[in-house]
């Protein structure tokens, strides 16, 4: 029995491992468009880095350009608090410039701004 199973196991692969005639062109065609599809997409990832590597070459003295114009904009002028250098004894003036209120302002308007620059440092805060 062996010897007789063996021979149609042997065409039974056989029929299956030979593709027809009209399923090869079939297949060609579909190897084609796989091989297209993988050379567009390896161009697409080539034109992506080299775009990337350009856009790099171009930020380096861009950056230089705003940490240089970063630098001439006075950090005083953007904050509202005093930071100049404190005198021996604090003047009014002084007081005024930390507070952020004029020299001839009244009690109300500094007490109210002391009130507001304590909160804001205050250790218990947040």
């Amino acid at each position: 029995m062996e010897g007789a199973g063996a021979p149609s196991e042997g065409l039974r692969y056989a029929e299956y491992a030979r593709a027809p005639t009209g399923a090869g062109k079939g297949q060609t065609e579909l190897d084609r468009g796989l091989a297209r599809t993988m050379i567009a997409v390896g161009l697409g990832v080539a034109t992506i880095a080299f775009a990337g590597r350009y856009a790099f070459h171009l930020w380096k003295p861009l950056e230089q350009a705003i940490t240089e114009t970063a630098k001439r904009i006075s950090t005083s002028s953007l904050s509202s608090y005093y930071k100049g250098g404190f005198e021996q004894k604090m003047s009014r003036r002084e007081a005024s410039l930390i507070l952020g209120v004029s020299p001839s302002a009244g009690k109300a308007k500094i007490r109210t701004a002391h009130r507001r620059i304590m909160i804001l440092n205050h250790p218990d805060k947040g």
